[in-house]
């Protein structure tokens, strides 16, 4: 792991779960299993694991892991991610919640209800673990022992994921945080970026905004920032420079806060989005969603062109937002995208957006 800012960086549960499965696997596979299995990281890197416990009980491998977040305050540090793998007959990589994982329960999140709670991310790093062992189809359960009990502190009893944590992951890593040297690294970004010539900026909240502004806008990497949760300090920021135009992108679960006046999107300093979109949508489209569960199920309760109206009102007054916050000086469009990396919505000119423009 890397120490940045004299900060450790750590490994997500849905890391520590892949390499908990694919050590059963090797299990499963009569394999002689190592003390650290490695494993393949959606950045591109690895990274090795100490199996901390592993067996066989009948058909049924099972391996675990502890897990070390670094220097993130997270409540899952030191948890125990096991994996019980068993094969199938046919099929793929089917997932299963064990003791402590919890189950989807409402729609809105980017599991359907009644599948574990096992995000999108973490379910590709354990597929492509497991492949490195064996093509064969099998099941894997995952199991956090406590884990029931650490989720009352998260937000899953709220989101109706019963039954334990979900298992979190984008890219694999945890990445400690410290204010100070995140907005000193954020503010060195932007004068780098600048200093390279570029007077069309690209803001984005995380690694789903930057993806689609990458591939499918086709921006420049050079351009692209990830301010996180730091919209008004790097908004304040770019006073100092002298810019023609700024593209955000995001998921309006975090830019939805802007025209509320959140300028410092964390959840735990910040009010939820899902009073201001669900305000947004009865005003476009005479909808009360009352019941609505997340930000993502109030966009995707419609599909076509409905969806894009909402979407497309909710950019303009995240622009607006962004456009009084920057006093005009510069152009302002933005894109909203959804958990699957399309573009829902969008404000203002991103055709401009091109490599020879920038």
């Amino acid at each position: 792991m890397n120490k940045t800012d004299n900060l450790r960086e750590g490994f997500t549960t849905g890391a520590c779960a892949a390499a908990a499965a694919k050590a059963a696997t090797i299990l499963l596979c009569d394999e002689p299993l190592p003390e650290t299995v490695d494993i393949p990281l959606r950045n591109g890197g690895r990274a090795a694991f100490a199996v901390n416990g592993a067996g066989v009980r009948a058909d049924t491998a099972f391996a675990s892991v502890v897990k070390d977040s670094g220097d993130d305050p997270d409540i899952t540090n030191g948890a125990t991610v096991t994996a019980a793998v068993s094969w199938m007959t046919d099929g793929d990589i089917i997932f299963a919640a064990g003791e402590g994982v919890g189950t989807v329960t409402k729609k809105g999140l980017s599991i359907p209800p009644g599948e574990p709670a096992i995000n999108p991310g973490p379910r590709t790093m354990i597929r492509a673990a497991v492949r490195e062992v064996t093509g064969r189809p099998v099941h894997v359960e995952l199991s956090i022992p406590g884990g029931d009990l650490l989720a009352a502190r998260t937000f899953n009893p709220r989101l109706g994921i019963v039954g334990g944590l979900s298992v979190l992951g984008t890219t694999g890593i945890v990445r400690p945080y410290s204010h100070p040297a995140l907005r000193e690294s954020l503010k060195c970004t932007l004068d780098v970026a600048l200093g390279g010539g570029l007077r069309r900026m690209v803001f984005t909240a995380g690694n789903i905004g930057t993806n689609v502004a990458m591939k499918s806008l086709g921006i420049m990497k050079d351009a692209v920032i990830e301010v996180s949760n730091e919209w008004g300090f790097m908004l304040d920021c770019l006073e100092r420079h002298d810019i023609d135009a700024l593209l955000v992108v995001g998921h309006p679960g975090k830019l939805a806060k802007l025209p509320a006046g959140e300028w410092d999107t964390h959840s735990s300093r910040s009010a939820s989005a899902i009073p201001y979109v669900r305000q947004t949508a009865r005003e476009v489209m005479g909808a009360d969603l009352e019941n609505a569960n997340t930000v993502e199920e109030i966009i995707e309760n419609y599909t076509g062109a409905a969806r894009t109206k909402l979407a497309s009102a909710l950019a303009e007054k995240v622009a607006a937002a962004v456009a009084e916050r920057t006093k005009g000086r510069f152009a302002v469009s933005v894109a909203l995208v959804n958990m699957k990396g399309e573009v829902t919505g969008a404000y203002g000119d991103l055709g401009g957006w091109t490599k020879k423009n920038l």
